[in-house]
């Protein structure tokens, strides 16, 4: 081979390699760089952002049970057809677990919570850096009522009580119409006097089918959970407003505000359920529906004729489930469910007093003395 084109070679060689040297030297291009510069800013604005609200789905499906529950209660009224209807609502009405119905109170109530922009928006701040986050959640499952003083509490505090308030007020009035219509189906020109005075067939069956259905498991609604998850997990969709409320607070409502802060920490949702689950307990709301359904039992005991058991309806069913929401919602004095107190409505009619107390059949007794034998807890002995 030719020396000159051996050195040609050799010197094109030399100078491809330079310029691949030089290209390396030059670096990225501008568009590499700023492509760069994006990403860092990207990176670091995801550090400084909160995690995003996470609650898993047997909070709202503990809540789908208190909402529909409560809802079908507080819709019943006066003005019973039937002694058939009046053993209708006492089934309706005896079918719910007071650990479960207690449970999902609270598990309503957290959802509630977190419809507060403020009180998201506090807990927020302490989720960005991630060691004060993990202080955080252990600070709050360590003592939930720890979260009742973080910002924006007072926020969510009051949605919750306002909510609460809300149902208390329809089952209360859902218990004054019963009540009053017990008095009422027993005036002497009411045509439902007939079967109302008369008694019940079989008694000891009808309390003993009130327990069995009391005993048995509630089940939530897919319906309702559902919307609850959404609500709980977007932060909005159930449209409540209310002031703030400051403490301080029940234990039911600071265990709701404390799984509200865990979800806006980012941290009760399937992985933490156990947390969410001890979080759902109260003691007190759990033992005021427990006593409520003691006192149903004694009252459908001394119970004989069909509008005593609507005054057992009325009084030990709805009207307790208002005073244990009321009992869990706010903080109030020592209270007791069924204290003997007159009604806020009086009743439809002031039954005329028997001059002559003549043996006559069980229902000719002072109609006023046997229903108020049955809110006063002593047994009615007919005559």
């Amino acid at each position: 081979m030719n020396s000159s084109l051996v050195r040609r070679g050799l010197s094109m060689a030399a100078l491809a390699a330079a310029m691949i040297l030089a290209s390396c030297e030059s670096g990225p291009s501008a568009a590499e760089i700023e492509a760069q510069r994006l990403a860092a800013e990207a990176a670091a604005a995801a550090a400084r952002k909160p995690p995003a609200i996470v609650l898993n789905d047997s909070v709202a499906q503990a809540a789908s049970i208190y909402v529909t529950f409560m809802r079908d209660t507080a819709q019943m009224r006066g003005g019973f057809t039937s002694a058939e209807a009046i053993q209708e609502a006492l089934r309706k009405g005896t079918a719910y677990d007071p650990a479960q119905l207690s449970r999902g109170m609270i598990a309503y109530a957290s959802i509630i919570a977190l419809q507060s922009p403020e009180f998201v928006a506090g807990v927020n701040q302490y989720g960005i850096n991630p060691v004060q986050r993990q202080q955080m959640i252990a600070q709050i499952t360590a003592d939930p009522a720890y979260a009742a003083v973080l910002p924006g509490a007072e926020h969510a505090a009051g949605l919750i009580i306002a909510t609460l308030a809300r149902d208390i007020t329809a089952l209360t009035d859902a218990a004054e119409s019963i009540e009053s219509d017990a008095y009422t189906i027993q005036e002497r020109n009411d045509p439902r006097r007939a079967w109302a005075v008369a008694h019940i067939a079989d008694r000891n069956a009808r309390l003993q089918g009130a327990k069995t259905t009391s005993a048995g498991t509630m089940l939530p609604s897919a319906e309702e959970a559902a919307a609850l998850f959404a609500a709980a997990n977007s932060g909005s969709g159930l449209n409540v407003e209310a002031g703030p409320r400051r403490p301080p607070y029940t234990p039911a409502v600071a265990n709701a505000l404390a799984i509200a802060a865990l979800a806006a920490l980012g941290a009760a949702g399937d992985d933490a359920k156990l947390n969410t689950d001890i979080l759902q307990t109260d003691s007190s709301t759990e033992f005021c529906l427990s006593i409520s359904k003691l006192n149903l039992y004694q009252c459908l005991a001394a119970s004989r004729p069909s509008y005593e058991d609507m005054f057992c309806v009325g009084r030990h069913v709805v009207r307790d489930l208002a005073s244990c929401t009321q009992g869990s919602a706010v903080v109030i004095p020592t209270g007791f469910v069924s204290d003997p107190v007159t009604s806020a409505r009086a009743p439809a009619i002031t039954p005329t007093p028997i001059a002559s107390p003549a043996p006559v059949a069980a229902p000719a007794q002072s109609s006023a003395t046997a229903t108020s034998s049955l809110n006063s807890g002593t047994p009615y002995q007919p005559n």
